[in-house]
Parts: C-alpha cells; sequence; structure tokens
C-alpha cells in the first residue's frame, strides 16, 4: 500500500471515523463535563466482546446483539460510575485506569467465554473459528452492489464502511452540538467549571456527571463495535489502555472545546499515526519495518508533548476555555 493508493486512504477515512466516533465519548466526559476518564477503552473493549458473543455463542441478529453492547457500556458505565464520581478529579483519573485494565485483563483470562488471549476466534471454543460479523459484511456488500455502477470505487464495501462510520459521526455531532447548547449542556459546563457551585444551587452533580459517562460510555462503546466490525479478529491486544490517550490526542488536536473540531483532529492523528511505514528513507531505512513501527509511538508522543507545550487549545480551541481542573 503507497501513499497514493486510493485504497490507503480510505483505510485512513475509516480509521479516522471510527476514532473520531471514540474521541465524541470523551469529549462529553472530559471537555464538556470535566470527568478526567483515562480509562475509556474499556467501554470500546466491552460492547465490542458483548456484540461478538451475542452472535457467535447465540446465534442473536447482529442489530440486536450491537444494541446488546451498547446496553453492556451503559451497565459498565454505571458500575464504574456509581464508586468513583464522587472522587477527586485525580483519583477519579486513576480509578478509571484500574476499571480500564480489569476489563481487559478479564478478557484474557476468562478464555471460557471472550476466548482469552486470541480474542473473538476462540469464542467457541479451541475447535471452532468463530465470526461474528458475516451480517455487516453482507449488509455492506448490498450497499456496494448497488453504489457500484454510480460511486465507482467509492461503492466498494471498504469505502462503504468509510461512509457509513462518517454519516453516524455525523448524525453525533448534530445530537451533540444541540445537546451542548441545551440547559443540560450548560450544567455539564458548570460543573465542568466549579462542581461545588452547581451543587449549591440545587442540581444534582453525581447525577450529571452518570449521564455525561453514560453519554460518552455509548459513544465508546460504538466506537468499538465499529472497530471489531472493520478489522474482523479482535482480542484483548486492540483494547490496549493507549487507546484512551489517542482519544485525548484527538481532544488536544483539534481543540478542547470545539466539537466540530474532534474529526479534524481525528484525521490528523490517523494521518500521523498510519504514515509511518511510509518513512523508509535514509537514515529510517536503516531500521526494518517492524522497529520503524515503533517511530509511530514516538511521533504520537512528541505530537502531544509540542501541543501541550505550545498550543494547549489545539488547532481551533481557544486558550480561555481551556479547562482548569
Amino acid at each position: 500500500m503507497d501513499l497514493l493508493n486510493p485504497s490507503f486512504w480510505i483505510f485512513v477515512a475509516t480509521t479516522g471515523g471510527i476514532y473520531s466516533l471514540m474521541a465524541l465519548g470523551l469529549y462529553i466526559q472530559f471537555s464538556l463535563a470535566g470527568l478526567p476518564n483515562f480509562g475509556h477503552v474499556a467501554f470500546m473493549a466491552v460492547a465490542a466482546y458483548t456484540m461478538a458473543i451475542l452472535v457467535a455463542r447465540f446465534g442473536v441478529p447482529l442489530p440486536l446483539a450491537m444494541l446488546g453492547g451498547l446496553g453492556a457500556s451503559v451497565i459498565l458505565a454505571v458500575l464504574v460510575g456509581i464508586p468513583a464520581l464522587r472522587l477527586r478529579a485525580d483519583y477519579l483519573a486513576i480509578a478509571t485506569v484500574a476499571g480500564g485494565e480489569i476489563v481487559r485483563y478479564l478478557a484474557i483470562n476468562m478464555q471460557e467465554i471472550t476466548g482469552g488471549p486470541i480474542g473473538s476466534m476462540g469464542l467457541l471454543g479451541p475447535s471452532q473459528v468463530a465470526q461474528y460479523n458475516g451480517g455487516w459484511q453482507a449488509f455492506t456488500r448490498d450497499i456496494a452492489s448497488w453504489a457500484e455502477p454510480v460511486l465507482g470505487r467509492f461503492g466498494q464495501t471498504d469505502a462503504v464502511m468509510a461512509i457509513i462510520c462518517w454519516l453516524i459521526v455525523g448524525l453525533c455531532i448534530l445530537g451533540l452540538w444541540v445537546l451542548e447548547r441545551s440547559p443540560w449542556g450548560r450544567v455539564m459546563q458548570g460543573i465542568r467549571e466549579d462542581d461545588v457551585a452547581v451543587a449549591a444551587v440545587g442540581k444534582n452533580v453525581v447525577g450529571f456527571k452518570m449521564q455525561a459517562l453514560v453519554v460518552g460510555a455509548i459513544l465508546g462503546g460504538l466506537a468499538g463495535m465499529l472497530l471489531a466490525l472493520q478489522i474482523g479478529v479482535f482480542s484483548p491486544e486492540d483494547y490496549q489502555p493507549n487507546i484512551t490517550f489517542y482519544a485525548y490526542l484527538i481532544l488536544i488536536l483539534g481543540g478542547m472545546n470545539r466539537i466540530w473540531a474532534v474529526p479534524v483532529g481525528a484525521i490528523i492523528f490517523t494521518l500521523f499515526y498510519t504514515g509511518t511505514r511510509f518513512l523508509n528513507f535514509y537514515p529510517l531505512s536503516l531500521f526494518d519495518s517492524g522497529e520503524r513501527a515503533y517511530l509511530r509511538l514516538f511521533i504520537v508522543g512528541l505530537l502531544l508533548v509540542l501541543f501541550l507545550a505550545f498550543r494547549p487549545q489545539g488547532i481551533f480551541g481557544d486558550r480561555r476555555m481551556i479547562l482548569e481542573k
């Protein structure tokens, strides 16, 4: 795959759409309500595993299984939120990191349910290879067969996946934009700035924080399921803690307080993250492809440090509205 190959850009669009959805969940929790959730990836993992288990083990139709995945994300948000949301911000961050790691290690060790380290392939046990995305592949093929005569290359199944992801992202941004400007959104912003003052005027601060956590969990769960459907086979390693920090970087790149800038940050991040495969010129050509893959982690970290140092509000953000929690 080279830089001028349309397949590469379709891949960037699909991945950027999934990352946008993931970061939108964190936008509600962190940028709007001021909740430092460092275990956001747990919602993605729980939704993906629930969906795959329902389809592969119980034969549940994919749409119902996806609803089950979203329900599992909501349940996890409530279970995490009940003890954690009364904590101070720094302790809340620690608690959410722990929650995310608990989910990942449960997925690794509960082999009879989750397939263990090999993930979704082992959902039916060692003697069978489980498949959970057959319905999704049929759905995208049906759309592609209708669209390909009209859209050409952009009517193929990979492009259809990208279009579906961005349609969902667009609808979510529109809905969240309306919510952000509603009385509910203003209460959330008040909690972000001073939750004691909001509580003093009679608002249930913990209840509103729980609502933000649940809305973010739904978006994170949807992103996790789309990621699972996109890659076809997943394991606990696909939902490591660094995924959460990718979402934070996307927020920082686009602008911490601009919801419409989240997709911009996601596309920029995806280009940086996937584009390292093209860094094959001297002196980087002295390293093999596996070693160069680690360069992407260095670039991501360096980018985060530089933005925090020189433009903490992001590309489109407003410095006056940066969180001071």
